[in-house]
């Protein structure tokens, strides 16, 4: 049994992260475990807990499991979990009663507890002394080794907890089993050091560690040769990436090799404003398929509140950088993150906020109250503002977030733009998909378009989507 600490998970060294490509095996007595079986995994959180999950996934069919839509269904149930806020906390709380229900009745469900939650020390805690029936708790760092905890869980019959509070290296050659046959996610990095005093990841993801470029590029051309017209590299601060590598080779040089792939569309997320050079803005300018969509995260416009949060800029170099971004990158939508309520924030520092959103015009914002994460500077942090106050804050802020995306969406109407078309759309006889500049899109047409990339004019607009109509694919022609 290995339990998370999360002293230690704070502990960063010198000492270089290892690539490992050999550790994902299958033991001879699982390799057929699953063999007229069912798995079902549950996912909350990230882009990384989402592509984390198709690893998952692609682990368990490697021991013969299929996969079905619904736990009541499966054999093998997988709670991937995020620890970012605590309304995530409580809907993993909620899916265990439900699960804990379900095994009631059917006794042999295997329960598997994984994700960033199972990196955190009091949480785990809780779950081995409430929560027995759950059979494996695994953490960020070795979810690859399912297998054999559930090799061990048949000759133990007892619960098996494997996490570990480490910087972590990378592992290569993990399977994936991907959520769409058009679109992909590239890990290029794991981990973050930026140690903001609200955030929790560090804690659970590890040291910031980046994946060798020749591998990243390697698993791009593939998906290009499998058909896949996008890719979005993904990592906690996909802008710091190659610092760690102690070579002459960045976050720009990987996107120009990446764009020299030629695959249709790039993306990537997460950006931290403090890694964002001129460099990468040059090279994103440079090649169309880069798309034009920046989230760089905001989280306050008052300088003081950045500085409790450990941001490691000011409004001012944030604001320069944002007119940098618009002015280098023709047509770019800039997305972000907000948080309201931070302790200490007083209304003033709510109204720089609040201004400099009305100011910058994102496209989008992504905005939340402020949500203690123990173990974080600011879990402990006097915080004197009323829930209500707090709430009423976020409505605030959202209204104007809100009459910022409808303004921006507007500027599409009876535009011509081009959509790849990813699945089928909630609207019946609709497909959807997302524009260069990630606008989702409605686009009335039929099945045999999904996969494809098409030009769309838009023939309406809403404050977080756009309607269109078919003018002509565009895929083949490109």
């Amino acid at each position: 049994m290995n339990m998370p600490n999360m002293k230690q998970a704070r502990l960063r060294t010198k000492n270089p992260h290892k690539i490992i490509k050999d550790d994902y095996i299958i033991p001879t007595n699982v390799s057929n475990i699953g063999k007229n079986k069912n798995y079902h995994v549950i996912t909350y959180g990230c882009q990384m807990n989402v592509h984390d999950s198709e690893n998952i996934k692609a682990i368990l069919e490697d021991m013969k499991y299929k996969e079905v839509n619904t736990i009541d269904k499966a054999d093998i149930i997988v709670i991937n979990t995020c620890a970012i806020r605590e309304n995530a906390h409580n809907k993993v709380t909620g899916m265990l009663g439900r699960i804990k229900h379900l095994k009631e009745t059917k006794k042999d469900i295997i329960t598997i507890f994984c994700g960033c939650m199972a990196q955190e020390e009091n949480y785990v805690k809780n779950l081995t002394q409430k929560y027995k029936w759950i059979d494996i708790i695994v953490g960020t760092h070795n979810y690859h080794k399912i297998p054999i905890y559930l090799e061990n869980i048949m000759k133990d019959k007892k619960q098996e907890v494997e996490v570990f509070s480490i910087e972590g290296d990378v592992y290569e050659n993990i399977p994936v089993k991907r959520d769409s046959k058009y679109k992909a996610w590239v890990n290029i990095m794991y981990g973050c050091d930026k140690f903001c005093s609200y955030c929790i990841v560090p804690y659970t993801r590890g040291k910031q560690r980046s994946r060798d470029h020749l591998d990243i590029l390697d698993e791009v051309k593939k998906l290009k040769e499998n058909g896949y017209l996008e890719v979005t590299l993904l990592g906690q601060n996909v802008n710091a990436y190659g610092k760690d590598l102690n070579i002459n080779y960045n976050m720009a040089n990987l996107l120009e090799d990446v764009a020299k792939t030629n695959i249709k569309r790039i993306r990537f997320v997460t950006s931290h404003p403090w890694d964002f050079t001129d460099e990468m803005l040059d090279v994103i300018a440079k090649y169309d398929n880069i798309m034009p969509y920046i989230h760089l995260p905001l989280q306050s416009g008052s300088n003081k509140i950045l500085k409790l949060m450990n941001r490691r800029y000011t409004k001012e170099e944030y604001i320069n950088l944002f007119n940098k971004i618009k002015e280098k990158i023709p047509n770019v939508s800039i997305t972000t993150d907000i948080i309201v309520g931070f302790p200490n924030e007083t209304e003033e520092d709510f109204l720089e906020t609040l201004n400099l959103v009305k100011k910058l015009k994102y496209d989008l914002a992504y905005t939340f109250i402020f949500s203690k994460r123990e173990s974080t500077v600011a879990y402990n942090m006097e915080d004197l503002t009323p829930l209500e106050e707090k709430k009423t804050r976020l409505a605030r802020l959202n209204e104007v977030v809100n009459e910022n995306a409808y303004a921006n969406n507007l500027k599409y109407l009876n535009e011509e733009v081009e959509v790849l078309l990813e699945d089928k759309s909630d609207k019946e006889g609709y497909l959807m998909g997302y524009t260069n500049t990630m606008k989702l899109v409605n686009v009335k047409a039929d099945l045999s378009y999904l996969g494809k990339i098409v030009k769309v004019k838009i023939t309406d607009v809403k404050t977080w989507s756009l309607d269109g109509s078919l003018v002509k694919e565009l895929a083949n022609v490109r």
